[in-house]
């Protein structure tokens, strides 16, 4: 039966070779052919890209460039198919693919780019990202670029600026991204703070831990993690870091009520003094010579 198939279909190219009507033919089975690769693939295509696109419009527009792509595939090879030699056919796609994989690399590489981002989702929409060096909230991420409301810029904290950036998919490729909710929802933030060496430590650390408790109390709940210190000796004082959980988008804010908290509390107490650059000058009287006592005038 296989053999017999075999036997049927070449005396069909057989046929068609020998047909005065060849080139007509091989058209017509070219568009045939890649007719029905367009539909079997596009169909799992659409039903992938509809499932993993962040945004509908996004799959919709990927499938608008699809279906434009391969129309002007099945054109161009229906065109060059009429000519009736397969060797030519060949040639052709080979040719044509050089040419477009040339003349298009950026638009190619931007789409496939965003393919990589609804396949492997190193970030997706709402998360904080830094890109190419600029930190921002992911806005959107469109065939072509991933807008960025970006995240300082005009000020000196990690706060939105309003500011929209445009970055290229194509260069998404060569860059490191930096996803701070990746793998967790929350980052660790720390507000370092120097004391004297005569304060007391243990109320420094209260002082400490209890602001950024009063602040982060519902990351608390959510995390199950309190907040902590590492301290550290310098030349002039201690080091305490506080170091805390906190939402990114809630890092400037939080560190502001933090130090707010710590400044009054600092100025309460008696026994907690921050320190800061400052000389200090040291009169002792104990153990010093006595002075001479002149007698010539006597």
């Amino acid at each position: 039966m296989f053999l017999e198939s075999i036997a049927r279909l070449e005396d069909i190219i057989n046929a068609i070779i020998n047909s005065p009507f060849k080139g007509i033919l091989l058209s017509v089975i070219t568009i045939a052919t890649l007719l029905i690769i367009k539909a079997i693939s596009g169909y799992f295509v659409k039903r992938y890209v509809y499932q993993h696109a962040q945004l509908e419009t996004n799959a919709q527009n990927f499938m608008a460039v699809w279906g434009y792509i391969w129309t002007a595939i099945i054109a161009i090879f229906g065109i060059i198919s009429l000519g009736g030699s397969l060797k030519t056919l060949g040639i052709s796609a080979g040719f044509l693919g050089m040419v477009l994989g040339w003349s298009l690399q950026a638009p190619v590489t931007g789409i496939a780019a965003w393919l990589m981002l609804i396949l492997k989702r190193p970030f997706k929409i709402g998360d904080r990202v830094i890109i190419a060096g600029i930190t921002g909230d992911v806005m959107d991420i469109t065939l072509t670029h991933v807008i960025l409301n970006q995240v300082g810029g005009t000020v000196s904290s990690e706060e939105r600026s309003g500011r929209g950036i445009l970055i290229p998919n194509a260069i998404l490729f060569g860059q490191t991204i930096t996803n701070y909710t990746l793998e967790e929802q929350h980052i660790l933030v720390e507000v370092p703070v120097r004391i004297t060496f005569e304060s007391d430590w243990q109320e420094a650390e209260h002082i400490l831990v209890n602001a950024a408790q009063q602040v982060t109390e519902d990351v608390i709940k959510e995390t199950a993690e309190e907040p902590f210190i590492r301290a550290e000796l310098f030349d002039a004082g201690v080091m305490m870091r506080l170091r805390y959980k906190t939402r990114p988008v809630d890092r400037a804010k939080s560190l502001s009520d933090i130090v707010k908290i710590i400044f009054h509390e600092f100025a309460k107490s008696d026994t907690v003094e921050f320190c800061y650059a400052h000389s200090e000058v040291i009169y002792s009287w104990k153990d010093q010579p006595a002075l001479p006592v002149d007698l010539s005038e006597e």
